[in-house]
């Protein structure tokens, strides 16, 4: 059991509204919930109105608040709050997961963005889009760091939950030392690493 399971969620205004998301507009909540659970700390989730990257958190439903999920930064390790992440630096990719048995298929499933009132989209498997993505890149002289923010939670035709990606471009995090932009791109990519083996187990 999470040692914060039973950690109080105060919705009032000190809380940072940027890690509560309303879930309101979600017909299948049961269903995007367990699918955003599977990113739980294998994305990390930035809040642009603090400017930080929250890389080790649990995710809370609390149901006295409604429809709400609330994103609880783990208060023992301060160390994996990263500072000074400019919103300059954030960038949406039009990059979307969906879950596979949705669709009946395995795993993560990838595709571009979706239209509301559009026809289902055409997916790939996850692991070899993101394989491909980041190959194409390395090939400018990027890397690719998948990141999520309040808002990214989505459904699509009120019945298949989907979570839209933004990115993290380090080089644009000026005002960080060469040695912090490093340790940001290498935390960032030892969880995309890790959500990259499990894509093909992880199902909701």
């Amino acid at each position: 059991m999470s040692s914060m399971e039973h950690q109080e969620v105060d919705l009032g205004q000190q809380q940072n509204q940027d890690l509560i998301w309303d879930l309101d507009s979600i017909a299948r909540r049961e269903l995007a919930e367990r699918f955003i659970m599977l990113f739980e700390n294998r994305l990390c989730v930035y809040s642009e109105s603090t400017r930080q990257l929250y890389t080790n958190y649990n995710l809370h439903f609390p149901s006295d608040y409604g429809r709400k999920m609330v994103v609880l930064p783990n208060p023992y390790a301060f160390h994996d709050t990263l500072h000074g992440i400019d919103p300059a630096a954030v960038r949406k990719t039009g990059l979307c997961v969906l879950p596979g048995v949705v669709l009946g298929k395995p795993g993560l499933l990838l595709t571009t963005q979706m239209k509301e009132g559009s026809p289902a989209p055409k997916t790939m498997a996850f692991k070899p889009a993101l394989a491909q993505i980041i190959s194409n890149q390395k090939k400018i002289g990027d890397v690719f760091l998948p990141i999520l923010m309040k808002g990214d939670l989505r459904e699509f035709d009120q019945k298949m939950p989907y979570i839209h990606l933004h990115r993290l471009q380090v080089q644009r995090l000026t005002r960080l030392s060469s040695f912090e932009r490093d340790d940001i791109q290498q935390t960032i990519t030892r969880k995309l690493l890790m959500l990259y083996r499990q894509a093909d187990s992880l199902g909701c």
